[in-house]
């Protein structure tokens, strides 16, 4: 793509990723218009307002700041006029049935405090972890999330034999964290991030030790006006960048000619013609509905659990809880093997909940709060219904939430995420991490059959989350640039 004038681009749905590689293509040079599904922009970043109460529909805490810090920058803005950022620390509490439950903090000293409270003569471990970790981290955003890299060969050669060996790659992320902590509750609750990626920490690759480090060392934050301020501070910079962006647009199929893009046609029947097209649609559902493929012909990786998720707004403060609290069970290993291996809600149901308006009061009537409960299942192929009213009942004996007190309720089903945001088989999260599914295993994010055709967000490289979705947008640009329209 040398010379002249930059040919125009379709991005399909405007979550983050698409949001980000709208940006970064803009920049770039190329005019490029976002045709969004929905009422707002977001994807699973979405809001829901009802007197007085503002709930974000997904993400509840934005972490690794400097990811939107460097998006900001590169179109050369400061994102601190954008987005104001309030920090939340402790910032996670998780909580057992047994009684038992674990603070974090990025202050350094309350967290060792924290540790030797639950484990007497932990410290050295944790100070470990960290420098353990801190390698890791570096490492895995130096020289491998960051890169498209299509020879899994090349990739894992950016990483010197000491370098490969310190990823501990080689041991699951549970037998990870047993070289520094011998609490089950410590291990227990860094390892549940685990849940998130589509995986066990039984089996998921040690390297994703990464994770509760980069919360600790980063913090996490609550944009004001909860997550849906960063949506809204990116739609912002998008605009004011030229970016067309049209909502209650949605796109029907991609078409196609002699394996080449020509455009997209629209649910109304317009019909737009592009070189370009950008999906933010996950990739398994661009392939079925916008392609038009069959079920046996369009890709289907393993996917991360669907989620059910509440939304109250209620009346009064929600005294017993935090701004975020993760319940786990007793039984934590048979609760993953309910999740991943029979395909069922684990009987001890984890769950975590996010009170925003603990760090963000203006998210609810004076006095009043915003509660939101977000419960792990398996994908709607797995389990087609729910039953929701017992999940219900549980959660709210388990926070100690009277039902009288809720003057606002939402509930959304996996089946209500996947038809609102074209999530394959109602999965949360995207393509799950496990060793086979990261870097140049994970879906590429670009067509290998039809040439013009790219794919951002959490079902491609590098992943799934706000800042790899971000990440994931400049990495698409950056693809679209270095191959030949």
């Amino acid at each position: 793509m040398s010379g002249g004038v930059k040919p125009a681009v379709a991005v399909i749905g405007a979550g983050l990723g698409g949001l980000s590689a709208a940006i970064h293509l803009r920049l770039a040079g190329h005019a490029v218009t976002i045709f969004e599904a929905n009422a707002l922009v977001g994807g699973r970043a979405n809001r829901i307002e009802e007197q007085g109460f503002t709930f974000d529909t997904g993400p509840s805490l934005l972490n690794y700041p400097w990811v939107f810090e460097e998006l900001f920058h590169a179109a050369g803005r400061r994102f601190s006029d954008y987005v104001q950022l309030l920090e939340v620390d402790p910032s996670v509490e998780f909580r057992w049935s047994d009684g038992q439950h674990f603070q974090l903090s990025s202050d350094m000293k309350t967290l060792l405090a924290e540790c030797e409270r639950i484990d007497p003569g932990s410290s050295p471990g944790l100070t470990s972890f960290f420098r353990d970790a801190a390698a890791k981290y570096r490492l895995s955003f130096d020289k491998l999330v960051t890169r498209n890299e299509d020879n899994p060969l090349q990739w894992i050669l950016r990483l010197s034999a000491r370098e490969m060996w310190q990823t501990g790659i080689w041991r699951s992320l549970d037998g990870e964290l047993k070289r520094f902590f011998g609490s089950r509750y410590i291990r227990e609750a860094f390892g549940s991030y685990g849940m998130y990626l589509g995986g066990s920490p039984f089996e998921l690759p040690g390297v994703f030790s990464i994770l509760p480090y980069g919360e600790l060392a980063y913090g996490l934050w609550l944009p004001k006006g909860g997550i849906y301020g960063l949506v809204a501070g990116m739609e912002r910079l998008a605009r004011e960048l030229g970016v067309a962006i049209e909502t209650n647009a949605r796109v029907k199929r991609i078409s196609s000619d002699g394996g080449r893009v020509t455009g997209i046609e629209m649910e109304s029947g317009e019909v737009h013609g592009f070189e370009l097209v950008v999906s933010n649609v996950d990739v398994p559902t661009t392939d079925r509905e916008l392609l038009g493929k069959g079920p046996g012909k369009a890709n289907s990786p393993k996917m991360t659990p669907g989620v059910l998720t509440f939304y109250w707004g209620v009346r009064g403060k929600v005294e017993n809880i935090g701004h975020h609290t993760i319940f786990l069970p007793d039984d934590y290993k048979g609760a993953f093997d309910d999740l991943c291996r029979n395909k069922r809600v684990p009987e001890g149901l984890p769950f975590y909940t996010a009170v925003a308006s603990e760090t963000d009061p203006d998210l609810a009537p004076e006095g009043d709060s915003t509660v939101f409960a977000l419960v792990p299942t398996p994908l709607v192929s797995e389990v087609p219904e729910l039953d929701v009213a017992g999940i219900r009942r549980r959660v709210l004996e388990r926070i100690g939430l009277e039902e009288a007190r809720i003057a606002v309720e939402h509930a959304w089903t996996p089946a209500e995420w996947g038809r609102r945001f074209g999530l394959h088989d109602g999965s949360a999260f995207g393509a799950a991490h496990t060793l086979f599914q990261v870097g140049p295993f994970r879906d590429r994010n670009y067509s290998r059959e039809i040439r013009g055709l790219y794919y951002v967000g959490a079902g491609t490289t590098p992943g799934t989350g706000m800042p790899m979705v971000v990440l994931g947008g400049k990495m698409t640009a950056e693809r679209i640039a270095a191959r030949a329209v």
